[in-house]
C-alpha cells in the first residue's frame, strides 16, 4: 500500500486526539509506518503561527488575516512535511486540514468561497484519502472544553459561532460523504474506535 493521508475533523471537545492514537495503533499493527501532526503547526513555522492563532490575548485579530495565517501554516506543513511523507509510502494521521478552515473560516467567520480558493493554493490540490469527522454538538463539546482547563482563542468563541462551525461541518460531510465519514462523537471511546476501524478496513483493502 502507498501512503495514506487520513484527517481528522470536528468541533473543539469532539475527542479528536484520542482517536488519531487509536488509528495509529491500527497502522503501526500492520506495519505501517505512521506520522501524527496537527492544524495549525506541524513544522517549526508552522508551531509559530499555532501561537499568534490560539493566543487568547490576539482578541483584535481581523478574520481575513485569521484565514491568511491558517493557510500559510497548512502551506508549509504540506510542503514541508505532509507530501514528503506520502511520497515515501507513509500513513500520514492529522488532527484538522482544509475542512476546518472550510468551517471556522468560511462559515463561522462567513467569509465564504475565498476560504476554499485561498486553500487550494495553499494545499496543492492535496486531499485526504479519507477524513473522519466527529459528530459533536456544540454545547456539549464547549462544556468538554471548558472542564479541561483554559480555553484558547478558537475554543473562547461565542457559542453560536461553534454553532455555524457545525453546521459548516454538516453540509461538508453532506457534499462529500464518499470522503468525510461521519463517526457519533458522544458514544464510548471504545465504541469510536471501533467505527472508524470498520472505516478503515474499508479502505484498506480498496
Amino acid at each position: 500500500m502507498s501512503g495514506l493521508f487520513i484527517t481528522m475533523e470536528g468541533g473543539d471537545g469532539a475527542g479528536k486526539s484520542t482517536q488519531i492514537e487509536n488509528i495509529k495503533k491500527y497502522y503501526e499493527a500492520r506495519g505501517y509506518e505512521c506520522i501524527c501532526t496537527r492544524e495549525p503547526g506541524g513544522t517549526p513555522v508552522g508551531e509559530m503561527l499555532r501561537n499568534v492563532l490560539l493566543d487568547a490575548a490576539n482578541t483584535d485579530m481581523d478574520d481575513v488575516t485569521e484565514m491568511m495565517i491558517f493557510a500559510a501554516s497548512r502551506s508549509q506543513h504540506v510542503r514541508e512535511l505532509i507530501k514528503p511523507a506520502l511520497a515515501e509510502g507513509k500513513i500520514v494521521i492529522c488532527d484538522r486540514f482544509k475542512d476546518s478552515s472550510v468551517a471556522y473560516q468560511g462559515v463561522g467567520r462567513g467569509l465564504g468561497d475565498i476560504v476554499e480558493m485561498v486553500n487550494d493554493v495553499a494545499v496543492e490540490g492535496l486531499v485526504p484519502d479519507i477524513t473522519f469527522w466527529m459528530d459533536l454538538d456544540p454545547e456539549t463539546g464547549r462544556a468538554r472544553v471548558e472542564k479541561n482547563g483554559e480555553p484558547d482563542r478558537m475554543e473562547s468563541e461565542k457559542l453560536d459561532f461553534h454553532s455555524r462551525v457545525y453546521e459548516g461541518y454538516r453540509g461538508l460531510q453532506e457534499k462529500y460523504p464518499e470522503r468525510i465519514k461521519r463517526i457519533d462523537a458522544t458514544k464510548s471511546i471504545e465504541e469510536i474506535k471501533e467505527d472508524i476501524y470498520a472505516e478503515l478496513d474499508k479502505l484498506t483493502d480498496r
